[in-house]
Order: C-alpha cells, then structure tokens, then sequence
C-alpha cells in the first residue's frame, strides 16, 4: 500500500479515534508497519501466526484485551469505536480490519512506561526493544532500513 494513503486512512484515524496522535506516535506507528509488513502484508509469511500490516500475534493481541483492555474503559470503547464491528473482537480480524490493528498496535505500545522518542533511531529501538522484544528476529538497521525505503523521503526525513 502507498504509504501516504496507509497513513491518512489507517495510522491517522485509528490514532485519531483512540485520542492518541501525536507527530512521533505517528512516525512510530508507520515505521512499525513499514519494518513488520512492508505495507504490504497482512498475514505473516511463512504461515506464521501473525496477523495485520503491524503482524501481531494472536497472544499478544489477546494479552493486550485480557490484561489491559479489560480494566480501562475508556480506552476499551475507543478501540471498540475504532474498530466498528460486532460480537468478540479477535486477532485473526487483524487481517482485514486495518484500523483495528492499527488501533490494537497503538494500545501494545501504550503499555510501555518509557516515552516514545522524537528521533528516528530512537523509534527504531523503541520498536526493537518493546515491540519486536530482544528475542526477535528484527534488527535496528532492518526497521531504518524499510523507514529509508517506505517513508523517506515522501513522508519523512530518512533516518541517518
């Protein structure tokens, strides 16, 4: 997907709709779909569990209602809003329902007590560290390198 429409009809809006865009939440949300899907993906290759252009995983997903979520109200019916489906909301909608993972991405960071940065390295281990965790199989120089060849520099300046 073009990454200026992939931020104006999904990032921005679910942003929007959980009262959570800010320039660097935006930046982070977009370079984590950039480095986890390319923007292009929205089921993890090699048939693997995750689901979504931000490819979360189902337990992750389901963590992030079980033991978040469920004890913030306010939060639970924005998403919920954002979401705008019906019945029990599940991780394999992630795959069709884009502002909903967008959405649900947004509340795995929100869980993090460290601030988002306001440099582009600075995203990229913040997503390194909290996102992909220290186990994973991303690296720093993979997320910039897919922030130079998806993001920069149509929508932002390239991360040195």
């Amino acid at each position: 997907m073009d990454a200026t429409v992939f931020r104006d009809t999904i990032v921005v809006p679910a942003l929007t709709g959980l009262n959570r865009w800010s320039e660097w939440a935006e930046k982070l949300m977009m370079g984590t779909a950039a480095q986890e899907s390319g923007l292009i993906y929205t089921r993890q290759l090699g048939n693997g569990p995750a689901r979504g252009y931000f490819q979360m995983e189902p337990a992750t997903h389901d963590d992030c209602w079980t033991n978040y979520l469920n004890f913030r109200s306010s939060l639970r019916a924005k998403v919920l809003a954002v979401r705008a489906g019906s019945g029990t909301p599940t991780a394999a909608e992630m795959e069709t329902n884009h502002l909903y993972a967008a959405a649900m991405a947004r509340v795995r960071y929100m869980r993090v007590a460290e601030s988002i940065p306001t440099d582009g390295r600075g995203l990229a281990r913040y997503w390194k560290t909290y996102y992909n965790t220290p186990l994973g199989a991303g690296t720093v120089a993979e997320f910039v390198a897919n922030w130079n060849r998806l993001l920069a520099p149509a929508l932002y300046p390239a991360i040195a």
